[in-house]
């Protein structure tokens, strides 16, 4: 073994949202109006919905993935009633999202110590994450550091379990597939799609186990 990939949701990192609810949409509507963007809570939630699902149908991608910031990027642009950055009001916009949808987020002590137990190797993430926030979400509990690359969804337009986005994880650690190891919670999205690329795989709690933390 020369190199270990994780994932980070439900790996490292345990978290819950709600993005169902109107409560987040009203804070984050009451917050886009002082950005000089008028849209109602119902409108916002609505726009959201319906635009991530236009991008995610106008992609031949099997497992497409959106930067969701775009899309905010898009409806901050359109709904703007002075001259805006949408670009940056985009990014704000989905970042305040986030904190608002949010309703656990913690990272895993096991976990923590797993990559302590683990720090002699070259380390990677393999996320279906969306970088604007997901990336503040690992330096936030001090694991961003323990890594050499992360690779996002976002980043490249498509989602586990699509074999590319392990494969450009591996390219930045210069290693190849059979001298890896994933770690990950899930067995469609982590496990299976992994192995069948050459790597080994476990299952996070395994992982725990095998290493003691």
């Amino acid at each position: 073994m020369r190199g270990v990939l994780f994932d980070c949701y439900d790996t490292l990192i345990d978290i819950s949202t709600d993005e169902r609810s109107i409560r987040p949409y009203e804070a984050l509507s009451s917050w886009v109006s002082y950005q000089g963007v008028r849209i109602c809570p119902d409108e916002l939630r609505e726009e959201y919905r319906r635009r991530i699902g236009e991008a995610m149908e106008g992609t031949e991608e099997d497992y497409p993935e959106i930067r969701v910031e775009d899309i905010f990027a898009g409806i901050c642009r359109d709904y703007a009633v002075w001259p805006i950055d949408t670009a940056m009001t985009g990014i704000l916009l989905a970042r305040s999202f986030r904190a608002a949808t949010v309703r656990k987020i913690c990272a895993f002590p096991r976990s923590r110590h797993l990559l302590s137990a683990l720090n002699a190797y070259p380390l990677g993430i393999v996320s279906n994450g969306q970088r604007v926030f997901s990336e503040i979400e690992l330096r936030m509990f001090g694991l961003f550091p323990f890594f050499q690359t992360v690779v996002f969804s976002s980043d490249v337009g498509y989602k586990k379990p699509d074999e590319r986005i392990f494969r450009t994880a591996l390219q930045r650690l210069h290693i190849e597939p059979h001298e890896g190891l994933f770690i990950g919670d899930s067995q469609k999205n982590d496990v299976l799609p992994s192995r069948r690329l050459g790597l080994q795989a476990l299952h996070i709690n395994e992982a725990w186990s095998l290493f003691s933390v």
